[in-house]
């Protein structure tokens, strides 16, 4: 068969199937589950995984929800890191960790939030006349 153009609809549905697909590989209990089947030893399924890391670029990062999905995308282009996914506890490893980093991610920025408001309450007012300049 000659090669078939892909329509603009189905360009956009296939961007969408991708898309969805690449963000649940941030969930560790279904790379278990994937593992587990014995598709993370497929052939073509690796290469597809391969194929997918165009999502680390910039102009399709942006559409991501859940960013951390390209950290286990990139992870998963190593054999020994596939195979270990078979095992229940280093999914559940790996969900805690994730989890441990969201709880740290969130009092950090909380923190950093509450202090930047304090500080911009803090600083006093320019004078909003002429230039001045003390010798």
């Amino acid at each position: 068969m000659a090669g078939v153009m892909e329509t603009e609809e189905q360009a956009r549905h296939r961007f969408q199937l991708e898309l969805e697909f690449v963000q649940c590989l941030a969930n560790p209990n279904y790379l278990n589950f994937l593992a587990q089947r014995g598709y993370l030893r497929e052939k073509p399924f690796v290469n597809y995984l391969k194929y997918l890391l165009y999502w680390k670029e910039p102009e399709y990062a942006k559409f991501l929800k859940y960013p951390h999905c390209l950290h286990m995308l990139e992870l998963l282009q190593y054999e020994h890191f596939r195979k270990e996914l078979v095992n229940a506890q280093c999914a559940k490893f790996i969900d805690e960790q994730q989890i441990l980093h969201w709880q740290h991610y969130s009092r950090k920025r909380t923190r950093l939030q509450q202090a930047l408001a304090e500080q911009q309450q803090q600083q006093p007012q320019a004078p909003s006349h002429g230039n001045t300049t003390s010798k």
